[in-house]
């Protein structure tokens, strides 16, 4: 399979700071969603991330813990990010699936001013869902849109460590030679394939 399809309008980070640099969809199941991804539309490799265990979140004013499966990958100038709840009860994310429902859940921006970009949204009447503070990340928020979108809007704070970790992302899938195309990423580094996962060249 020849890489040229995956230079279309490839950047490597995102610009603007209402631009959307993120399309995510919950799934099932992130290894066969992204297989899925990869046999449809071309896109990948994937990286499916280990499992960090629960992590802490303000969900409708209330700390809980939440437990997720993602697998990410980089088509053009969005990444594509797959999420799979793992653990049980309300989340921003049921909030538009129940169990065994899939489909898109929110597109994401990266704010250079979290705290404004926040203000911008809860000023215009949109609810102010859920946050976390991610590692190596930073804060993440989510803003109820879905009446007025069909999604749900992810605001991500700005960070160098976030954006050097998408541009790696975006870089590997710009020069995909179509290999490997779902990689079980290692806590140690490295990755796996799944089994009876085939080559996409």
């Amino acid at each position: 399979m020849s890489d040229e399809r995956f230079h279309w309008y490839q950047q490597p980070v995102p610009t603007g700071e209402y631009s959307f640099m993120q399309l995510a969809s919950l799934v099932e199941d992130v290894v066969t969603a992204a297989q899925r991804w990869v046999d449809v539309y071309g896109v990948g490799p994937f990286y499916v991330l280990p499992a960090r265990g629960p992590a802490t979140v303000t969900y409708r004013g209330e700390t809980t813990e939440l437990e997720l499966k993602i697998a990410v990958s980089q088509a053009g100038p969005l990444q594509i990010e797959l999420i799979e709840q793992v653990s049980d009860g309300p989340s921003v994310y049921r909030d538009v699936y129940g169990p065994g429902e899939s489909g898109l859940h929110h597109l994401c921006t990266v704010a250079k001013d979290y705290d404004e970009a926040v203000a911008h949204y809860t000023g215009l009447g949109f609810e102010f869902v859920a946050e976390q503070d991610a590692p190596g990340i930073g804060r993440v928020g989510y803003v109820d849109t879905v009446d007025d979108f069909g999604f749900i809007t992810e605001i991500v704070e700005w960070s160098e460590p976030f954006l050097t970790l998408l541009s790696k992302t975006a870089r590997v899938c710009a020069t995909w030679d179509g290999s490997d195309p779902v990689r079980l990423m290692r806590p140690t580094g490295g990755y796996d394939v799944p089994e009876a996962s085939p080559s996409a060249t």
